[in-house]
């Protein structure tokens, strides 16, 4: 159905990640190739003077190591972690125009009030994305 997938992930969200992953296998094509992204939001610059030196370093190697861990080698499919710096929405767009993508899978909540006034990630990605989105809920 799908050549190339994008799947974004929380890493903090283990269960609903694997769940996304494990749907968007089912919709791939032979020989095609997922992309397994996650999106490290920038801290802010008023935080950065509080917080170790080496946080935004420890930060990428552990969400590296998390993303690593929900791929199978076991498994016949093509899995690429993707691992971004910057706002979710935006990076995750930018990733399916970098990969050529052809569905971008992505996990929702129930909005709360937050999400009306700004608007959740799913919900920018649905509006801005060049390809199809599958939201999970």
């Amino acid at each position: 159905m799908y050549a190339r997938i994008i799947v974004a992930v929380d890493i903090a969200e283990r269960a609903q990640a694997h769940a996304l992953l494990e749907n968007a296998k089912t919709l791939l094509d032979a020989g095609g190739e997922i992309r397994l992204v996650h999106v490290l939001e920038d801290v802010p610059g008023y935080l950065l003077a509080n917080l170790p030196p080496d946080l935004t370093e420890r930060r990428r190697a552990e969400a590296m190591v998390e993303l690593r861990a929900m791929i199978d080698p076991s498994q016949d499919i093509r899995i690429t972690p993707d691992l971004r710096h910057g706002a979710a929405s935006g990076q995750i767009i930018q990733a399916a125009e970098d990969s050529g993508a052809d569905l971008i899978m992505i996990a929702s909540h129930k909005p709360g009030f937050r999400d009306y006034l700004i608007g959740s990630t799913a919900g920018r990605v649905i509006r801005h994305a060049g390809c199809s989105v599958l939201v999970k809920r």
